[in-house]
């Protein structure tokens, strides 16, 4: 059952991070569904007539924070700004601190002082999983989304703030980081060359990023949802191994992965999605297969590469003066 509210194009929603993968999925959607869509960049962007309005903002500095969500009056505040990445390294600790956990906790003082209709966090899978004895995250980027969830939880809890949080698990799909897994393994094969990769041995939860903006719509506007936490994914662990070999069949011929060549992570979790929560909860499920959402995901790409190879090939030819090539070409 969809327990969606019909009126969402009512609503003034601001996004953090609205240049970042998900986020800028997430404004592209609400835009088309009629919203009043604000976001905010660390950098100043200029609006253009189909885009969101959008503010420059450091999310980490409170004064910042609460000067945009006071200007702006937001029925849904959308948290997606943040550093990513789950390396285990030591210079990340200070940076990831700042841009997960402090903006987070900005955001959560800015949007209760303002009264937000509604704060929607982004959790994390690398989370440590509740009911373990010892419970410890594995990098920089797991703590703080680990403590930045406590914070939203206490929030709720202490101050009745309305915070909801979703946690995707494995999104993959257009427009995602170049030195992420998949991107970076379709751009290799595009360009003829060898992706080099883990050992392939890790599983996870694979899961379309279309499907996750579908949970992220839905968690607007569901009724009784404050204080969860919502897991979004397919519930089901596939291996990076099978997830390289499926792009590579699909790109077609194409030079062979070398397995082996980027070290493991240590302790990495492999955990799947409760499905049911998200069922129950916002009557969402994920309906992109692996296959189809890989397919889509390498089409676009492909159509990324092709179309800066013709540009470069047509800025050549300019160059040269070469009006016959260049007509053959158009």
């Amino acid at each position: 059952m969809i327990h969606q509210n019909p009126n969402i194009a009512d609503l003034k929603v601001l996004i953090t991070g609205g240049s970042g993968f998900l986020g800028s999925h997430l404004c592209q959607r609400l835009l088309g569904l009629g919203c009043e869509v604000h976001a905010t960049s660390r950098f100043k962007r200029e609006r253009d007539d189909n885009g969101p309005i959008w503010w420059e903002a450091d999310m980490a500095d409170l004064s910042t924070v609460r000067r945009v969500v006071a200007a702006v009056k937001p029925d849904i505040l959308y948290h997606l700004a943040g550093s990513v990445g789950a390396s285990p390294d030591l210079e990340l600790v200070v940076p990831t601190y700042q841009s997960l956990l402090t903006s987070t906790l900005n955001v959560l003082v800015a949007g209760t002082e303002a009264g937000s209709g509604r704060i929607i966090l982004s959790g994390s899978f690398t989370e440590p999983q509740p009911g373990l004895e010892h419970p410890t995250p594995y990098s920089p980027y797991a703590a703080a989304k680990w403590a930045a969830s406590g914070y939203g939880r206490m929030f709720h809890a202490l101050f009745q703030a309305p915070v909801v949080i979703l946690q995707p698990f494995m999104v993959y799909g257009p427009r995602q980081a170049p030195a992420k897994l998949i991107p970076s393994v379709i751009k290799s094969l595009l360009c003829e060359a060898e992706p080099k990769v883990t050992s392939g041995k890790r599983k996870a939860d694979w899961i379309y990023v279309n499907d996750v903006i579908d949970g992220f719509i839905l968690a607007a506007t569901t009724k009784g949802i404050e204080g969860n936490t919502i897991d979004l994914g397919s519930g089901r662990l596939v291996s990076v191994r099978e997830i390289v070999e499926k792009v590579v069949a699909i790109v077609g011929s194409a030079p062979s992965p070398v397995f082996g060549a980027v070290p493991d992570r240590p302790s990495e979790n492999e955990v799947m999605a409760d499905t049911e929560c998200a069922l129950a909860r916002l009557g969402w499920a994920a309906k992109t297969s692996l296959d189809e959402g890989l397919r889509r995901t390498v089409q676009w790409y492909r159509t990324g590469v092709v179309g800066a190879a013709i540009a470069q090939a047509l800025n050549q030819l300019l160059l040269l003066n070469n009006w016959d090539a260049l007509d053959a070409l158009l």
